[in-house]
């Protein structure tokens, strides 16, 4: 299970805590959450903050999900592992069988070997974990729920797209605990919120004085 408690000495608008580790220094952790209705740009945002970050030496690992169009017209979604370029079908238009949302059937086998390992890995190897998104589609796989709820709990920085209207158990508890660090996604802020970001994680000392 992952928790925030907030206390008199931490800034409201942080969704953070302490982490229990073996080293001289404890780290803030952080958690950064992103949603909005479709096509409002989160993926975008997501995707420029991964490359500011990069520029400054700083691992990022885990997943988006794009839009797959065919002769102008949607057919599905791909999810891309972030270190590794990996794609695969989150989902697409087909009479299949296979959990159902809407008119897309969701891929649960690359699902698992991309876009689960993805965030896996990242768990495990990078800096920063980054999960786009957090959606009716993804939350099909119970290895999904595993993965993102592991990575929640663990000391490292998360970046998660969060689905806009979707109701699920793991939805409902990360924005009762994210308070006011759910920011949304809009036409007008969405070409300033990877900076906006980028300078939150630097103002809350993200990286340890051993990055140095």
């Amino acid at each position: 299970m992952f928790s925030a408690v907030a206390t008199r000495n931490e800034p409201a608008d942080l969704w953070a805590y302490l982490p229990q580790r073996r080293q001289r220094h404890s780290e803030l952790r952080k958690l950064f959450l992103l949603t909005g209705p479709p096509g409002s740009g989160k993926t975008t945002v997501v995707i420029e903050i991964a490359e500011r970050l990069r520029t400054k030496g700083i691992k990022v690992g885990g997943m988006t999900t794009s839009e797959v169009r065919q002769g102008g017209a949607r057919s599905g979604f791909q999810i891309t592992d972030i270190s590794s370029g990996r794609a695969g079908m989150l989902a697409r238009v087909s009479n299949v069988p296979g959990p159902r949302i809407g008119r897309y059937v969701v891929n649960q086998a690359d699902l698992s070997e991309v876009g689960v390992k993805a965030i896996e890995n990242a768990r495990e190897n990078a800096d920063v974990i980054v999960i786009d998104e957090v959606g009716p589609m993804e939350l099909t796989s119970p290895a999904f729920v595993k993965a993102v709820e592991a990575a929640l709990s663990s000391t490292k920085p998360v970046i998660l797209t969060l689905h806009w209207k979707a109701s699920h158990p793991l939805l409902d508890r990360i924005r009762k605990e994210a308070r006011e660090n759910l920011l949304t996604v809009s036409p007008e802020n969405r070409v300033t919120l990877a900076s906006k970001i980028e300078q939150m994680m630097g103002e809350t000392h993200l990286w340890s004085e051993e990055r140095g």
